[in-house]
């Protein structure tokens, strides 16, 4: 795995995330609490932003982010132009931090302890990846809940990962 295909993949999980921001009906949707669910789309947004802006941005990139996890669930009604903005933050920092890492970086030790543990960097990026699916899924499903959805955000999209060959080299 390289800094390349985690940077690649991480950006087009946050231009979907963007995407589903704007899919909400209205900006109070984004906060709207569906029975048996414990966060709405805009705080899972916030968190989503805040996580990604601090282990890549702040830790590996020292952009000087300072998060705030706790305001990430506990904020209400902030407009989906302020979340989109932390959003397009987070995607800056990885566009930036996951291009300029040095040499070696993914096979040494990430910077920080994470739950009384010492990771690889490459394998919490990983993680990382996987946990920003993870809400990124439960997002898709908050907003296709409310009244008025929208359909499908273009999720998962093949068409924005870089390709090894011309766009006609399937054979058929």
């Amino acid at each position: 795995m390289t800094a390349d295909a985690i940077r690649t993949v991480l950006a087009r999980e946050l231009r979907t995330l963007a995407r589903e921001v704007d899919a909400y009906p209205s900006d109070a949707a984004l906060w709207q609490v569906v029975p048996g669910v414990t966060n709405s789309g805009g705080t899972l947004a916030l968190h989503l932003a805040g996580n990604i802006s601090h282990y890549i941005g702040a830790v590996l990139g020292r952009t000087g982010f300072v998060r705030d996890r706790p305001a990430e669930f506990a904020l209400r009604d902030v407009p989906r132009a302020e979340v989109k903005a932390r959003v397009q933050d987070a995607l800056a920092s990885v566009e930036q931090v996951l291009s300029e890492l040095p040499p070696g970086s993914l096979e040494a030790p990430y910077p920080e302890v994470l739950a009384g543990r010492t990771l690889g960097t490459e394998q919490f990026l990983v993680h990382l990846v996987a946990h920003f699916g993870y809400h990124l899924g439960q997002i898709d499903y908050h907003r296709r809940m409310l009244p008025a959805e929208s359909g499908t955000v273009g999720a998962l999209s093949l068409s924005e990962l870089p390709s090894l060959v011309g766009p006609a080299d399937s054979a058929g």
